[in-house]
């Protein structure tokens, strides 16, 4: 029974230090903003509850805000897809049973544990108006933008950056595709079915 108990008090010790964290870095901060966004906040004067009419204005009124749901609704919709569909795919093909596969998981997963800053100014290279990306692009007689300063195609550019990271995404498919029996291709193989039958039954 003491054991018990020293287990159960043992194991809230161990997430305290967790709660305390979020509370005070996480769940405070949050309770606060919501507050202070019903209240007309000064640093001098004080606040003054004015109940909705922040939301309000800046539905109404804030021309950036709207700006800034668009241009996140714009790159949710095609980061998200974007990158299951790349990890998925590379994750298929690293998880046939070819030699020198090893290395290339570990090339496609090395970008994902890369220095921020590092990864930053490799883009730079890449993306600049002179970089890697349009000089690849000239050799088709194709005039690339500029990906880092046009408002057209800035967006697009930090799309392209965000697959830099698709190694982690990739890791956790190909571990589910690993985790299948082998079986069960043979057996769909048995049935006829071809590999594009086999990725979606199987």
């Amino acid at each position: 029974m003491r054991r018990t108990a020293w287990q159960r008090w043992s194991g809230l010790l161990f997430v305290v230090p967790w709660l305390v964290i979020f509370v005070w870095f996480t769940l405070g901060p949050f309770v606060a903003s919501a507050v202070i966004s019903f209240t007309n906040y000064r640093f001098k004067a004080g606040w003054s509850f004015i109940g909705l009419d922040n939301y309000v204005t800046l539905f109404t009124d804030d021309e950036k805000f709207i700006k800034s749901i668009w241009n996140t609704v714009y790159y949710t919709a095609a980061h998200v897809p974007g990158q299951m569909l790349l990890s998925f795919g590379i994750a298929l093909l690293l998880n046939q049973k070819v030699k020198g596969l090893p290395i290339f998981r570990t090339m496609f997963y090395l970008p994902a544990v890369t220095a921020g800053v590092a990864t930053a100014m490799l883009w730079i290279v890449i993306l600049q108006p002179t970089g890697l990306l349009n000089q690849f692009l000239g050799l088709f007689g194709v005039e690339g933008p500029r990906w880092l300063t046009s408002t057209t195609w800035a967006m697009p550019g930090l799309i392209i950056m965000s697959f830099w990271t698709l190694g982690t995404t990739m890791v956790i498919y190909l571990a589910g595709l690993q985790g299948i029996p082998e079986h069960l291709y043979e057996a769909a193989s048995i049935d006829g079915a071809g590999p594009l039958r086999k990725v979606i039954h199987v």
